[in-house]
């Protein structure tokens, strides 16, 4: 039948249904072998009659080891009631210094960016032609003045003769009119020499606040018109200094009660990221609607910017500090987990993850209140998080916030794996 080769058919049939054996051993011979760290050999039978050591099994299984967590204790604390808000730094003044006179520009005396008193000089206007009209006005004055002492001398002449009777009552009087007439004359030629002394002065320009100078705008030797639109230069208040910010309308009636009640409520500004807070001030105005658009209300705090921490219309993350909660149970943000049925945290009861449900409240420099579910002292897995499942078997690296190292116990293991 074999036509001479049966003997080597045989022996391939064989060699693959020992193969087959080898390979596709029962499932639970499969399943007691990757617990047992074994591997049967040829025909379901195990390689030298029992147990083979070192093969993979479970004591090498990342999902069956216990899962390295790290917790911590809930604390009682005094936690601040954070209102979160955008602000934009506002200056309290911003001026637009403008030349109040027209004239050749013949100094700047003031650097781009520097600060300034107020009253300081920083530019003047040739003053040539404003001294001149001073000087007409002045020599005015005094040849009035001249015309008068001569009116009121005739007139002394005059009440003389009209008591001898040799002049008349009317000359008398029109004497007596030229004299006031020339008192009048010489108020008038006073308040010109006063206009003339204010002109004058226009043409030396000061600071009319302290604060910021900004960029110049007028170059000296420019014929400088009064009042340009352009003007000289600006000058912004910086110290102290405002921050504006809106919040929603909800958040109204938390404000308002901490208001009424007279209380000082302190603001703080805070960087672009919310991790460097850049000045404490204090809340100053509230706005007297809220905008139906947006259905927000404008508010504003006032900073003193000593150190000049904030600048002009820089963007800040505002804190508004509303309330403060004594004494209350509070945990790291970073250990509250988010489900279908709530928030909950992961304790730890005889070494296995249990879950534990949770109620909400303030949150407060990564601190967040916990009003339901937990007391002081009791301790949450906050690292570890993403491998836990209710009643899998942990192990606790840090505690109380106190590292542990842990104990690399895999690359041990499989040092002292024992050889086949």
């Amino acid at each position: 039948m074999f036509n001479g080769k049966k003997p080597l058919v045989l022996a391939v049939v064989v060699a693959l249904a020992a193969g087959a054996a080898y390979y596709f051993w029962p499932a639970a011979d499969q399943a007691a072998g990757a617990q047992a760290g074994q591997r049967p050999g040829p025909g379901g039978q195990r390689a030298g009659g029992g147990p083979r050591a070192g093969g993979p099994g479970a004591a090498m299984n990342p999902w069956t080891m216990p899962v390295p967590v790290r917790v911590v204790t809930a604390q009682s604390n005094d936690l601040k009631v954070q209102l979160k808000a955008i602000g934009t730094v506002t200056p309290l003044n911003t001026v637009l210094v403008q030349s109040r006179v027209s004239g050749p520009l013949a100094e700047v005396l003031f650097k781009e960016g520097q600060f300034a008193e107020k009253g300081q000089l920083l530019a003047r206007i040739d003053p040539a032609e404003y001294q001149v009209a001073l000087d007409q006005a002045i020599g005015q004055k005094e040849q009035n003045q001249a015309q008068l002492k001569s009116a009121e001398q005739d007139l002394e002449r005059f009440a003389k003769l009209k008591e001898q009777n040799t002049i008349a009552q009317q000359q008398y009087n029109q004497q007596q009119a030229l004299v006031n007439q020339y008192k009048g004359a010489l108020k008038s030629n006073q308040a010109a020499i006063d206009a003339a002394k204010l002109q004058l002065s226009y043409t030396q320009i000061h600071a009319p606040i302290s604060g910021r100078l900004g960029l110049r705008q007028v170059d000296a030797g420019n014929l400088v018109q009064a009042n340009s639109s352009t003007g000289l230069v600006s000058i912004t208040q910086t110290s102290p200094i405002a921050v504006a910010f809106t919040i929603p309308e909800t958040q109204l009636q938390m404000v308002l009660d901490a208001v009424r009640a007279g209380e000082t409520l302190t603001v703080e500004a805070w960087d672009r990221a919310e991790q460097l807070m850049l000045a404490k001030g204090t809340l100053t105005t509230l706005d007297n609607q809220i905008d139906t658009a947006t259905g927000t209300l404008k508010l504003k705090a006032e900073f003193s910017n000593s150190a000049q921490e904030l600048f002009p219309n820089q963007f800040v993350n505002v804190r508004l500090n509303v309330a403060e909660r004594k004494g209350a149970v509070t945990i790291p943000q970073d250990a509250v987990q988010y489900g279908s049925e709530g928030t909950y945290v992961y304790m730890i009861e005889d070494n296995k993850a249990q879950v534990r449900n949770l109620v909400l409240g303030t949150v407060d420099n990564g601190q967040i209140e916990i009003k339901q579910g937990l007391k002081a002292g009791e301790q949450v897995v906050l690292e570890g998080l993403d491998r836990l499942r209710p009643g899998r078997e942990v192990e606790v690296l840090v505690r109380d916030q106190q590292a542990v190292e842990p104990v690399k116990k895999a690359p041990q293991q499989a040092a002292q794996r024992p050889k086949a």
